[in-house]
């Protein structure tokens, strides 16, 4: 978080701003992603807002990277899976934040559900989780959720990343050549229902999404309680003319204690103060987003700004 009355020795163009507007940048994932349209729509939805505060939005390696910038202070918020959010808030549960517990982080809201989307080229004749032994597949970004909830989902159903042919961690948009080269036999990806990624491969390959359901899906609901099942809808992608059983964690806006009362309270009154304009920004929103699940699953405290902007929207929050 700069303010810019720090910076106006910087030129003109500083001046240009109004001395004591705080600028947030906001951490997203990547661009094929639905973190990174909904925080570029948010920091608009802030910079519209005339309130003293303003916004830019970044693409990031995503949730595990989110959480250490917001350690560091590169990031003031970020979008982050509410799994890997509590890990890094309780300092646990993956090595990148094993003994590392930042307790300065704070909860703005819960947006919408993150889906696993396990993609399969047909060709590669790949029918459930237990299939992938063996086969070339792409497990998510180093350091990303999407790379964590792959652990946790083959370990489900007994298999490690050992256990697969060749484990590709790159980016969704690299995932997307290697899945349309041949090169990989599968994808997974934690990200909203209707991601452009997933939307993408299906309509230049042809595909099917894996289910995960059944006792596995069981198991790893027990182990892992960030999880609930979630269906993805037929015909939400190109092929898929069924609903398929898949899991879910939920995407959440996070923040520190380093980031003042007042700037938290305007960013989540000029984003959240209009639930129709919030939820037109991307489909995973609309469809999910509402004031009553915005508090419920937080991976950590509700920081102060978002504690008052909640109980004047009469939500009984501390």
């Amino acid at each position: 978080m700069k303010t810019v009355s720090t910076l106006l020795l910087l030129g003109t163009a500083a001046v240009a701003f109004a001395q004591g507007t705080t600028i947030l940048t906001i951490g997203s994932g990547s661009t094929t992603g639905v973190y990174f349209p909904v925080a570029t729509g948010m920091a608009k939805m802030i910079n519209d807002s005339g309130s003293g505060v303003r916004a830019n939005a970044r693409s990031t390696g995503g949730s595990v990277f989110n959480m250490n910038a917001l350690a560091t202070g590169e990031l003031d918020i970020a979008i982050a899976q509410n799994d890997i959010a509590y890990y890094a808030y309780k300092g646990t549960g993956i090595s990148a934040f094993e003994g590392k517990a930042n307790n300065k982080i704070r909860s703005m809201a819960v947006l919408y559900p993150e889906v696993l989307h396990v993609i399969a080229r047909k060709d590669a004749k790949i029918n459930s989780i237990a299939d992938l032994k063996g086969k070339k597949v792409v497990i998510g970004d180093l350091g990303s959720g999407t790379e964590q909830t792959a652990r946790q989902v083959l370990e489900a159903y007994g298999l490690k990343f050992d256990d697969l042919g060749q484990t590709l961690r790159v980016s969704p948009a690299q995932g997307i050549s290697l899945m349309q080269d041949k090169r990989a036999d599968a994808l997974f990806y934690t990200v909203g229902v209707g991601a452009s990624a997933i939307s993408q491969i299906a309509q230049t390959v042809d595909v099917n999404v894996v289910p995960v359901g059944g006792n596995q899906a069981a198991s790893l609901i027990k182990k892992y309680p960030f999880y609930v099942r979630f269906n993805i809808p037929a015909k939400a992608y190109k092929g898929v003319g069924a609903t398929v059983p898949s899991v879910a964690v939920q995407a959440v806006m996070l923040t520190t204690t380093a980031t003042s009362e007042d700037a938290v309270y305007k960013a989540m009154k000029a984003t959240f103060g209009s639930e129709a304009d919030l939820k037109a920004i991307h489909p995973s929103l609309g469809l999910n987003y509402s004031l009553e699940k915005a508090v419920k699953g937080l991976p950590a405290p509700l920081h102060p700004g978002a504690v008052k902007f909640f109980k004047e929207k009469g939500l009984n929050v501390k």
